[in-house]
């Protein structure tokens, strides 16, 4: 999907209810299942991939993993999610461990068996034939170590596009949060550069209409457009705002 010439623009779920999935699915490009910062399990990513097939659009489910850890990536593309983001690589060796984690023998390591991405086995060969080519791996940049080692991670073959980690890379340079400033600009400017080299798309998330702004001024290539839990909360406001402003009129 990363090959596409025409920018992406996902949203990123963390919350259980397979609802929340099918409610924000409409209109976006993919749809980010977490389960590195929330208390999904293979269940409930399950449940949320077929919330996101069913509803209107083409939206593909993605799913980031706890971490790069071989068994969890299997068990997350077994479920049919289309690809995963992994987080905190910091090596080319983790980004090679990354990849194959996702990609059958001989390009990778990951099992085969008949679960819900091949139609239970009724469709197992078709599957692990074109299952190669059509997964994406994305690796988070959130660290110093790994804006060392950019360049090198952007170029392992079967890297389909880097994402910058706004908060955990911010924390890491010691702004934590200030992402107009400096040190983050330079530190993105390195990302985008090393991803351009490669011709690996960029992507980041942002959280607000100026995040967006930013971001798509700076160059990324793709955005994450908001999270479940934020515009639940912001949308929550903005009602209780209104009508307590109404009801002192």
């Amino acid at each position: 999907m990363f090959s596409d010439p025409e920018p992406l623009v996902g949203t990123w779920v963390s919350l259980a209810d397979p609802a929340i999935a099918e409610m924000t699915a409409p209109g976006f490009d993919f749809v980010m299942l977490d389960t590195e910062h929330a208390p999904n399990s293979d269940a409930t990513i399950a449940e949320g991939v077929r919330a996101v097939e069913t509803a209107d659009g083409d939206a593909v489910p993605l799913a980031r993993p706890l971490d790069n850890d071989r068994g969890r990536i299997k068990r997350l593309l077994d479920l049919g999610v289309g690809g995963v983001m992994v987080p905190l690589v910091e090596t080319t060796a983790e980004a090679e461990a990354a990849v194959a984690a996702a990609k059958y023998p001989p390009d990778g390591e990951r099992g085969v068996a008949a679960t819900r991405a091949s139609d239970y086995g009724r469709s197992l060969d078709e599957y692990v034939a074109r299952a190669n080519d059509d997964t994406v791996v994305i690796v988070q940049i959130e660290t110093e170590r790994a804006l060392e080692n950019v360049e090198a991670i952007a170029a392992v073959d079967g890297v389909d596009a880097l994402f910058v980690g706004p908060a955990d890379l911010s924390a890491n340079l010691g702004v934590f949060g200030e992402f107009g400033s400096d040190r983050f600009r330079s530190a993105v400017e390195t990302v985008l550069a090393a991803g351009d080299d490669a011709d690996a798309p960029v992507g980041t998330l942002a959280t607000n209409h100026e995040g967006i702004e930013r971001y798509t001024d700076w160059g990324f290539e793709y955005i994450i457009a908001g999270t479940d839990a934020g515009h639940l909360q912001r949308g929550a406001k903005r009602m209780r705002e209104a009508a307590r402003e109404g009801l002192q009129r």
